[in-house]
């Protein structure tokens, strides 16, 4: 099939790159002409396992492209997805502009059959929105009898993961009313879902809200965790025991339920306060959503609170060493990632800290400009601890999980470490003359 993918963000870049590896011809189309240039000499946007290999793959063979106008992608296309960003505006509701950007430019192009594809995370009600900007555009131009179906195709990817997620998925959801587009959705996958993974049709209201359910649920197993975690440390309980004796329960299961420093990232954070909103503006109050916020936003802040509990609230004279800035591995991004919320509070109480990632230093150095001379950045993890009070470990990137002990005793001031992820054994660490405190496992300061 011949496709055009609007916007070369994370979602769409990988989508598009996967629609080419299973033998389409994509176009992807992004007004930043810089971003295209880029894309064009193999330099991508983002950091995702994979992912440059098999762009360039598809560039080489023809079946990948990319273009600034859409003008040129959708005059050959027979589907068209949207996959621009929907960021949270300050109520929490997501900010849609970019869609309806580009719903009303395909209705100034469109010139034959097409199938819209909302791909991007967006709330009920937008296909119903998006299919209203098309037909008054074509309206204007006379075009009533141009025809398109707007699909509701929602994307399911973990970063660091997620060309597995695309090629191998639990589900793929296509939310239409049209049996023509239910019938061309369903060729599309075949590639996709013939291993048996389930390709579910329902209507697209629906559609619409499965991502924002599916999202807040794995949000709330975690904030539930995380506040178990909390009275685990009250009691002296072990978090990770708890969870042993939960998910063997075949109802619950081990998936999501990691004690942490909080989730962040591109999805669970906006999708949770959008689906808030969306609650509220159909008059219903979302406690438990809310809660799952609430618990996270103050889950984040756990780690700086036990070192001020450790050092007392004025930290002008300590160094901390911190060991991952993104909000999980495998990624850089630092959308709403613990790691910022923790630095800032250690910055704020006059603390000086040098930080290491191995991907994302470039993105933490834009977003943290407001620390001042108070941040500073390692080019690996054991330069990191030189002088440092403490190890702050934030992200359990797989470099992390089994480091040089002795070296770290060296470099580091005291044998101090502070584990936002429970990457170690408490008394592994007692063995070794660490100090070690975690979350939920009864070593809280």
């Amino acid at each position: 099939m011949k496709i055009a993918v609007v916007g070369t963000g994370y979602v769409g870049l990988v989508a598009g790159a996967c629609f080419a590896e299973i033998g389409n011809t994509v176009w992807c189309v992004d007004k930043d002409e810089a971003k295209i240039t880029n894309l064009e000499a193999g330099l991508l946007p983002i950091y995702e396992p994979g992912l440059p290999e098999m762009v360039a793959k598809n560039v080489a063979n023809g079946r990948l492209h990319f273009s600034a106008a859409l003008q040129p992608a959708l005059a050959q296309a027979e589907l068209c997805f949207i996959t621009v960003g929907t960021p949270p505006r300050a109520d929490g509701a997501a900010d849609l502009s970019q869609v309806y950007t580009v719903a009303q430019e395909i209705g100034q192009l469109l010139d034959h059959h097409l199938i819209v594809v909302n791909k991007s995370t967006v709330p009920v009600g937008t296909a119903e929105i998006v299919r209203s900007i098309i037909a008054q555009e074509l309206k204007r131009r006379g075009q009533e009898n141009v025809t398109f179906a707007v699909v509701s195709n929602p994307e399911f990817l973990r970063e660091g993961r997620a060309i597995n997620d695309f090629m191998r998925p639990d589900r793929v959801v296509i939310g239409t009313d049209s049996n023509e587009a239910a019938k061309i959705m369903k060729e599309l996958y075949q590639p996709i879902v013939r291993d048996q993974h389930p390709l579910l049709i329902m209507d697209i209201k629906s559609a619409e809200l499965t991502k924002y359910a599916a999202n807040a649920m794995l949000a709330t197993r975690i904030s539930f965790m995380n506040e178990i975690a909390r009275l685990c440390d009250k009691v002296g309980a072990d978090v990770n025991r708890v969870r042993q004796g939960m998910g063997a329960d075949g109802r619950i299961g081990l998936q999501f339920l990691d004690a942490g420093a909080g989730y962040g990232g591109s999805c669970f954070p906006k999708d949770v306060k959008e689906l808030i909103h969306t609650g509220r503006k159909y008059g219903l109050e979302m406690a438990i959503i809310q809660a799952v916020d609430q618990v996270n936003e103050r889950q984040k802040h756990y780690l700086a609170e036990m070192i001020g509990r450790y050092f007392g609230d004025n930290l002008a004279q300590k160094k901390f060493a911190l060991w991952g800035l993104a909000f999980k591995p495998e990624t850089d991004d630092i959308r709403e990632a613990p790691a910022l919320a923790i630095i800032r509070s250690l910055v704020h109480r006059g603390a000086t800290i040098t930080a290491y990632d191995p991907q994302a230093i470039p993105q933490a150095k834009v977003a943290l400009t407001g620390c001042g001379g108070r941040l500073f950045y390692a080019e690996n993890k054991m330069a990191a601890l030189d002088d440092a009070d403490a190890l702050i470990l934030v992200t359990e990137w797989q470099e992390f999980t089994q480091p040089d002990f002795a070296e770290m005793k060296r470099r580091l001031r005291q044998p101090l470490i502070f584990d936002g992820r429970n990457q170690y054994d408490p008394v592994g660490m007692a063995a070794l003359g660490f100090e070690y405190y975690c979350i939920g496992r009864g070593y809280c300061v």
